[in-house]
Parts: C-alpha cells; structure tokens; sequence
C-alpha cells in the first residue's frame, strides 16, 4: 500500500492505525513496509512528533 503523500492525510492515517491496530511505530512501518524515518521525517516538518507514550504523534512543543 502506497502512503498518503499530504503530511495530514499521512498524520490522520498513521493515528488512525496506531489507535486500532498497532502497538507501535516500528510495529506499523514494518507491517507496512515503510521506513519509520521517512514517516517521522514527513510528519516532523509538518510540526508533529511521534509520544511513544501515548503511541500516537502530536503536535510538536
């Protein structure tokens, strides 16, 4: 599966499977066959960050 190039589209996307189907970021990338870094990289210049804790990525303080 081909991701969403729009960083929102991406960020709404990875949440939405982060909450209902994955335990992890690496978790999804791998399944996904995805590099981690790169969904990171995009969402990061967009002015979010991945919480580990909250396993979801938010906006960027």
């Amino acid at each position: 599966m081909s991701l969403p190039k729009d960083p929102f589209m991406l960020l709404s996307y990875i949440n939405t499977q982060l909450r209902d189907n994955f335990s992890s970021l690496s978790e999804l990338a791998a399944s996904l066959g995805a590099d981690e870094e790169e969904i990171r990289s995009t969402l990061g210049k967009a002015g979010f960050v991945y919480d580990s804790g909250l396993n979801r990525f938010t906006t960027a303080q």
